[in-house]
């Protein structure tokens, strides 16, 4: 289990690089282009992309981090590794896409009449094709490894995909006699790359003070109630490390049963969850179950 879980972050380091090597390549296109045609919001999609850079860095980062074994400190492993690039990851984000949001807002209130030359428009749609095929080959590799981490890259593509396509609309609307169209779409890619931002943040703090979603507790609960000589589940909790869930449960069993017994209905539930919904470890802690001697 260890080692499928190893290679599947290995496999994982594709999609991050590969963000990594095309938002490279689009930030630069971005950026110069946008300067040459006078496009706001083509340089503030360029900015975007470069804190993307950061992001998937980060990924990479967390990914390689995640795959050192336990030791004598990280007795659990280091799969939280990830989760914390991310979190610094956001910081980054947040930090320019405020940079983009302001310096845009101050282009719409100077009132620049100047509309950017089509040749950003064009630049805005290649851009936001790769994007999109960026986004097919890391939701598919997401799927196919069940990787957290690859999936929100995956989201984070196809976000781009659509800022650029919204930065198209806002330099072929300035064409038409609309010039504050650009700064103002400039504005709303800022927007965006806060919202990114604060989305990581919430997320990446979420599983590191040990939030756990609690649709999945409960299919957790109904796997359990299900194994044979399972009496009651009285408390199931989750905590995640990295992609892995760990999941603390504790069951009561017939209290006229052998250690054995027990010891054999707790291997149940382990061999369950691992099965049916793939956590990374179990421990269950079993108690008699109380009979009413009135009855």
């Amino acid at each position: 289990m260890d080692q499928l879980k190893y290679d599947n972050l290995k496999m994982g380091e594709r999609g991050a690089i590969i963000s990594i090597i095309a938002y490279i390549c689009l930030t630069a296109l971005k950026l110069v282009i946008g300067s040459i045609a006078g496009s706001e919001a083509l340089k503030a999609d360029g900015l975007n992309n470069a804190t993307d850079i950061v992001a998937s860095i980060a990924v990479l980062i967390g990914l390689r981090l995640a795959q050192r074994p336990a030791d004598k400190d990280h007795t659990y492993g280091h799969w939280k590794a990830e989760t914390v690039a991310s979190l610094v990851a956001s910081f980054i984000m947040m930090a320019v896409g405020l940079q983009v949001l302001f310096e845009a807002i101050g282009s719409v209130f100077q009132g620049e009449n100047e509309s950017p030359d089509l040749i950003a428009a064009y630049t805005g749609i290649f851009c936001a094709a790769v994007m999109y095929l960026v986004y097919r080959f890391n939701k598919r590799l997401a799927t196919k490894i069940k990787s957290q981490a690859v999936m929100a890259a995956a989201r984070d593509n196809i976000s781009d995909a659509w800022v650029s396509a919204g930065t198209v609309i806002g330099i072929v609307g300035s064409q038409f006699g609309l010039p504050w169209l650009d700064p103002v779409t400039a504005v709303i890619v800022g927007f965006l790359i806060c919202k990114t931002a604060w989305d990581i943040f919430k997320e990446a703090t979420h599983h590191l003070t040990d939030g756990f979603d609690v649709e999945l507790i409960r299919e957790y609960r109904k796997t359990i109630a299900t194994i044979d000589g399972v009496e009651t589940v009285k408390d199931v909790r989750a905590r995640s490390y990295g992609n892995n869930a760990v999941v603390d449960v504790v069951i009561t069993v017939r209290s006229d049963l052998d250690m054995h017994q027990a010891h054999d209905i707790c291997t149940d539930v382990e061999d369950e969850l691992l099965r049916e919904h793939d956590v990374y470890t179990v421990h269950v802690h079993v108690e008699p179950e109380m009979w009413d001697e009135s009855v």
